[in-house]
């Protein structure tokens, strides 16, 4: 079972801290692009069988350069905010809140937050990610990294 999986039977009622560490598989996130662990600090409020919990996330992601087509490791912190009660009788309106992504429901003995987690993460990614602001990218000619320097086309312009 995961970290990301909170036994709600351990979390006493008012305010708890929680810590959690899993590895990156353990949200469907793949090794070669999550290289390590990902570890969760979360305050958890519970309050019967309504639970909120706020919390961060801490990761490295292996990103390619959209300049130079390098991969290079980018730490990334993700805040995730869940809020939680118990399933019942009202089947309709749990769908509704669910598809919504405002409520998540429990059964009473456990809440997974792993795919919130996964999402959270994924939302913190650069839609273009730069080694450095200053990568100079490649040649549009021959395709030489110009962080190492000038290419021989632009010495022969």
């Amino acid at each position: 079972m995961s970290a990301f999986v909170i036994n709600l039977a351990t979390v006493n009622p008012g305010r708890s801290r929680v810590e959690a560490q899993v590895e990156a598989t353990a949200l469907d996130l793949p090794e070669t692009e999550w290289p390590g662990e990902v570890r969760g600090v979360f305050d958890i409020d519970r309050a019967g069988n309504q639970v909120a919990l706020r919390g961060t996330l801490a990761t490295l992601a292996r990103l390619e350069c959209v300049r130079c087509l390098r991969t290079f490791d980018r730490p990334v912190e993700a805040e995730l905010t869940v809020f939680a009660d118990r399933s019942g009788s009202g089947r309709r309106l749990e769908e509704d809140l669910e598809r919504d992504q405002y409520m998540k429901f429990h059964d009473g003995r456990q809440l997974d937050v792993r795919e919130e987690a996964r999402e959270a993460l994924l939302l913190e990614l650069p839609i273009t990610p730069h080694c450095n602001e200053s990568c100079k990218g490649l040649c549009l000619r021959c395709g030489a990294d110009l962080n190492l320097g000038p290419c021989e086309c632009q010495e022969l312009r």
